[in-house]
């Protein structure tokens, strides 16, 4: 039974005490939900009251061994040659192995994927040496958080609330017993077993990025503050291919395309990505991205092209319906014309420092698919994989939960929320301001392309920021807005921190002040206290 308070103002008023609280209801999520033992008392919060997630709107696909000509082997060494000498094998090893289960668990669930036949239909995507993208036309993200929110609904004792952000982790005794939401315009405290964070990364730390609104590091900010470890923030994935119109600036144009045989060009038609790599539009996202940045700077183009005219208008209406027929929309004929694309912000590879059952450095704390680092990605993320981290985790989360809760403790009394002398804000437009120009700075200067002297100007202009939005947090009333912009500040300076601590050129993190590898690949963990 599903209690949403967002939908139905009727509803019975929230419990304050839960045996675990799960933050985000994307695919990590809605999976760690399924997956717990019914008799638990699960609370599900959505930031959002709407439907999009990072994960409903992922278009690719779950990368899986499910071919005869395909293996475990293959899929670990792409996986590894893609992350650039930083992942976990173990982790990664896991992952693999662990995907043809996860993959029919999905089916069991009435995912539907494309089939030829009756096997499952596969694709290739960039860096994969064999075609193992698992794929729902170009809506698998969609398709999936469906598929999930159809049994999820079921599950008697879980209540979702949309519309309910998570501000704050409750810390006794150096455990997390449980979390601060703004219920309507009202802060209260959650008490509970366990908490699991499963929202997300942080794409809107920057001006370009293909994610939804609600991507603004949240996860990270509350784990930061509660004193969990963090770990390679400095790695966040670019997109090389996000669509470029003024009408759809975060639609993502899929790596699918790419895999099906669409080529990267320049506005005369050229390939030049085949001069930085010989895999060209097929080189991993790192590689790729750098090559089109460079390449508009050269020209002083605005942006490049992904061309797949060869494939036609039927294979592209069958195959990539949605984003066919968005292009169409847009004006402009995928068949017939090559397709404006420039690099956006996409995926957090660092995160919160977590096993592979979501375990981080603070018991009580959960942090699970993006917001989690389990050492999967290292550098740079394989294609596909993410959503295969996240469903593999939440399984895992799942199995190991209830081995730790604690018995209940209904004697605890719930701290009540002093307001003292905070009022509303009287000048929302340093709110909209400030938050522009974070995402700004953090495109300029701690994008694709980083030096010393930008990041440097970044942390600068950042810790004065920072201080002005936490003079406004702790001085008016919070509301969604304001703690968005409290998060994006706080992540965006540890970004910086993390950065500036790694000192060569690795998968994502590509500083020209130091063009090589270290001789030893280091993760970059940092601690509450340290910056």
């Amino acid at each position: 039974m599903v209690d949403d308070a967002a939908a139905s103002p009727s509803a019975a008023p929230l419990a304050s005490e839960w045996d675990v609280v799960v933050v985000g209801s994307g695919a990590a999520g809605l999976m760690t939900c399924l997956e717990l033992p019914q008799g638990l008392r699960v609370l599900l919060l959505s930031k959002s009251s709407e439907p999009p997630s990072a994960s409903r709107w992922a278009q690719g696909g779950i990368a899986a061994v499910t071919r005869a000509d395909d293996s475990f082997e293959s899929h670990i060494a792409d996986t590894l040659r893609a992350g650039a000498g930083l992942c976990d094998r173990p982790a990664v090893e896991m992952l693999v192995r662990e995907a043809p289960a996860c993959v029919e668990r999905l089916l069991s669930l009435g995912m539907a994927f494309d089939r030829n036949g009756e096997e499952l239909s596969t694709t290739l995507e960039a860096a994969h040496s064999h075609r193992r993208v698992l794929h729902a036309q170009d809506r698998t993200g969609g398709a999936l958080v469906d598929a999930l929110e159809r049994e999820v609904l079921h599950r008697p004792a879980l209540v979702l609330r949309k519309g309910m952000p998570a501000l704050q982790l409750w810390i006794e005794a150096g455990c997390c017993v449980g979390l601060q939401v703004l219920d309507g315009d009202r802060l209260r405290w959650l008490r509970c077993g366990a908490v699991v964070l499963a929202c997300g990364g942080g794409g809107h730390l920057f001006a370009h990025t293909t994610n939804p609104s609600q991507a603004s590091g949240d996860g990270v900010a509350m784990a930061w503050d509660a004193g969990a470890r963090l770990r390679d923030l400095e790695f966040v994935q670019f997109h090389p291919t996000c669509l470029f119109h003024p009408e759809a600036q975060t639609f993502l144009i899929s790596e699918a395309l790419r895999g099906e045989g669409a080529v990267v060009v320049n506005a005369q038609g050229q390939d030049f990505t085949r001069k930085t790599d010989p895999r060209g539009s097929l080189a991993p996202r790192d590689i790729l991205a750098r090559a089109i940045d460079e390449e508009m700077k050269e020209s002083g183009a605005a942006c490049v092209y992904l061309d797949i005219r060869s494939r036609g208008s039927e294979f592209l209406g069958q195959r990539f319906p949605e984003i066919t027929a968005t292009l169409r929309k847009l004006g402009i004929d995928p068949a017939r014309q090559p397709i404006p694309v420039v690099p956006a912000a996409h995926y957090q590879c660092g995160g919160v420092q977590a096993k592979l059952n979501g375990v981080t450095s603070l018991p009580g704390l959960l942090a699970l698919g993006e917001v989690a680092c389990t050492g999967l990605h290292g550098a740079n993320r394989l294609a596909s994989n993410s959503l295969l981290e996240a469903l593999v985790m939440a399984h895992e989360a799942a199995e190991h939960l209830p081995q730790t809760l604690p018995g209940s403790d209904g004697g605890v009394k719930l701290p009540a929320w002093k307001e003292g002398k905070a009022h509303d804000a009287d000048e929302l437009v340093v709110i909209t301001h400030n938050w522009r120009e974070i995402r700004q700075l953090m495109w300029d200067y701690v994008g694709i392309a980083r030096t010393n002297k930008r990041i440097l100007r970044a942390q600068s202009r950042l810790q004065l920021l920072l201080q002005e939005v936490q003079e406004f947090y702790w001085d008016f009333r919070v509301t969604p807005d304001l703690l968005e912009l409290r998060n994006l500040a706080l992540c965006s300076a540890l970004i910086v921190e993390s950065a500036l601590r790694r000192h060569e050129s690795r998968g994502l993190n590509a500083n020209a002040d130091y063009p090589g590898l270290a001789k030893v690949a280091k993760d970059t963990v940092i601690r509450a206290g340290e910056i």
